[in-house]
């Protein structure tokens, strides 16, 4: 499969949704236990979007046991268009998608590793953007998403130290915008391993309005 192919691929999947209000999410959720708060933005967003009638495939990177590690292989696949089945099948579910709902925690400020591996491996060259005499191709322009960051500290301590515009440049603008996806809104949830379960209740109905006043 080579560079057109995998164009060509992002294309076969487009619709004209005309007055249709139903769309498709892909939900990309990245935590190791079941049972945190992040897997409960994950199965509220998934409900959420479910109930208003909308089509939902989730993909929880832990469960699937998705490989992180970007390897030799993947840079000449990635030039070449032979793309390993693991990222083929995540490519083919991006290409899909009308929009992204992406979740997880803020871990060393950053993304987890294995999200980071995931955008390494998946928005790869060819497929998320080229370069051509005129510059960077935003090959997955059309697509919308929605994050939402789960953090231990405070809103305050964030603000203090940066972090929300250092997330802004480097999440919203260096990767989903680098490819053409429009970031919608970037929800911080802070403090939720140490607020009480009535404030973490509220989180909950905060993400089920978030996704409901999107216009994908």
């Amino acid at each position: 499969m080579g560079l057109q192919s995998l164009t060509h691929l992002i294309g076969d999947y487009g619709r004209n949704k005309g007055d249709d209000p139903t769309m498709k999410y892909v939900v990309i959720v990245a935590h190791p236990n079941p049972d945190s708060f992040t897997q409960s933005v994950c199965h509220t967003a998934v409900q959420a979007l479910e109930a208003s009638g909308h089509e939902v495939k989730l993909r929880d990177l832990y469960k699937i046991g998705f490989n992180p590690l970007l390897s030799v292989d993947d840079f000449k696949n990635s030039k070449s268009g032979e793309i390993s089945e693991d990222v083929k099948t995540e490519q083919q579910h991006i290409a899909w998608a009308d929009a992204l709902i992406v979740i997880y925690p803020l871990w060393w400020a950053s993304l987890p590793a294995i999200l980071k591996g995931y955008v390494d491996r998946v928005f790869s060259y060819g497929f998320a953007y080229s370069m051509d005499g005129n510059g960077l191709q935003k090959l997955l322009s059309g697509k919308s998403a929605v994050l939402f960051t789960t953090m231990g500290n405070t809103e305050e301590h964030y603000n203090n130290v940066g972090m929300f515009e250092a997330m802004r440049k480097t999440v919203d603008e260096g990767i989903f915008d680098f490819v053409g996806i429009k970031v919608l809104e970037h929800k911080y949830l802070t403090s939720v391993t140490t607020v009480d379960n009535a404030t973490r209740e509220q989180m909950l109905e905060e993400v089920k309005s978030v996704l409901a006043k999107q216009k994908m």
